[in-house]
C-alpha cells in the first residue's frame, strides 16, 4: 500500500475512524447501562444552571452519532427544565444531533452505513423517492414513527438529500413528537429520580396539564396519520426480497 498517496492515506484514516466508533459503540452498549448513564448526566445537568442547557445539547449529539437512544434524554429534557426550555433544547439537540450525524454517514462512514442498510428494500424505496423528490421525504420521514431516527440520520447521508433541505426538514417534521415526549417529561416533573421538587402539583395545574397532554397527543397522531399517508403516495411498499 502506498502511503505516500493522498487517496490512500484518507481511505486509511476513514477505517481507522470507523473502526474507533465502531468499537467505542460496542463498548458502550457492552459495558454500560446506558440508560442510567443517561440518567446520571440528567441529574447532574439539572445543577449546572444556565450552562445545563448547553452540555444538554451536546450530549444530545453524541448519542445521535454513537446511535444511543434518545428518548429518555427528550422526556428529561421536560423533566429538567420544564416544557418551553425543554422543548427548545431537545430540538436544538436533536436537529444538531441528526446533522452531525448525516455529515459522518455523507463522509466517514459511508461504506458501513451501506452494509447497514443494503438490505432493506424500505431504505432503497425512501433512497429512490428522495433523488426525486428530496426535503419533502426528509420531512415526512421525520413525522413518520415507522423509520428508526438514529438510523435514518446515517441512511440520508448515502441520499442525494442536500444539507441546508436535510438540516431544516428534519427540524420541522422532528417537532410534534420531539414536543410530545418533552411534554410528557414535563408532566413527570422528576423522572427517574430527576427533578425540581417535591411540590405537590395542585389539582387545577393536574387538570391544565391533562387537557394540554390530550391536545398534544390528538395533534402528533393526526400529524403521523397524514405523513404516512403521504409517504404511501411517495415510496412504494417493498416487494419480496429476492
Amino acid at each position: 500500500m502506498n502511503f505516500s498517496d493522498p487517496g490512500q492515506r484518507r481511505v486509511i484514516i476513514k477505517t481507522l475512524l470507523v473502526v474507533v466508533f465502531v468499537v467505542l459503540l460496542a463498548a458502550i452498549l457492552l459495558y454500560f447501562d446506558v440508560q442510567q448513564l443517561f440518567r446520571d448526566a440528567l441529574a447532574w445537568i439539572s445543577g449546572l444552571g444556565v450552562l445545563g442547557p448547553v452540555i444538554f445539547v451536546g450530549l444530545y449529539i453524541l448519542a445521535c452519532v454513537l446511535l444511543l437512544p434518545g428518548a429518555i434524554l427528550t422526556l428529561g429534557a421536560g423533566a429538567i427544565f420544564g416544557f418551553l426550555q425543554g422543548a427548545i433544547a431537545a430540538s436544538v439537540g436533536a436537529t444538531l444531533g441528526a446533522t452531525c450525524a448525516f455529515l459522518v454517514g455523507r463522509y466517514l462512514a459511508r461504506d458501513w452505513v451501506a452494509r447497514r442498510i443494503a438490505g432493506s428494500a424500505r431504505f432503497r424505496a425512501v433512497d429512490e423517492a428522495v433523488a426525486k423528490e428530496g426535503w419533502k421525504i426528509v420531512f415526512l420521514t421525520r413525522l413518520s414513527p415507522v423509520f428508526p431516527f438514529n438510523i435514518l440520520n446515517y441512511a440520508f447521508g448515502l441520499t442525494r438529500v442536500g444539507l441546508r433541505d436535510y438540516f431544516f426538514a428534519s427540524w420541522l417534521g422532528m417537532i410534534p413528537g420531539m414536543f410530545l415526549y418533552v411534554y410528557l417529561g414535563s408532566l413527570a416533573g422528576d423522572l427517574a429520580g430527576l427533578g425540581t421538587g417535591n411540590r405537590e402539583r395542585t389539582m387545577g395545574e393536574w387538570v391544565m396539564y391533562g387537557v394540554g397532554l390530550l391536545a398534544t397527543v390528538a395533534v402528533t397522531v393526526f400529524i403521523t396519520r397524514l405523513a404516512r399517508a403521504a409517504l404511501a403516495k411517495r415510496i412504494p411498499a417493498p416487494g419480496p426480497q429476492s
